[in-house]
């Protein structure tokens, strides 16, 4: 039985794939600041996505998008300002989800841009 983080750690780098197909390049993994945790920072034309990774075994407990709390996007938000200010980019900033469900052997993944805004 897998855990929980070997879970996030393989929806991580199902989700690293799925972007690096659809053309964005990855800037980071795992960025950290202060408490916060960005899963993923990547790049598609001039826009930097900001994607958070919420990986489950089943969607029983509602949307997979549901899981961030303020405070958590509050944090998300303060580790992107730094991020960007202190790499001088001049870029447009999203945030997204991706959102993957495990089924048995197989995974449905779900890209959601603008999944939340930050305040």
């Amino acid at each position: 039985m897998a855990n929980h983080n070997d879970l996030g750690k393989k929806g991580e780098d199902l989700a690293v794939a799925f972007l690096l197909k659809n053309g964005y390049k990855i800037f980071e993994r795992n960025y950290t600041f202060q408490k916060a945790e960005v899963d993923i920072i990547a790049q598609k034309k001039d826009v930097l996505a900001i994607v958070e990774v919420k990986t489950r075994s089943t969607n029983v407990f509602g949307n997979p998008q549901d899981f961030l709390k303020p405070k958590q996007i509050q944090r998300i938000v303060k580790a992107v300002d730094n991020y960007i200010t202190s790499n001088r980019l001049d870029v447009e900033v999203r945030f997204d989800i991706i959102a993957i469900v495990k089924h048995g052997n197989q995974f449905d993944i779900e890209h959601l841009e603008n999944a939340y805004y930050h305040f």
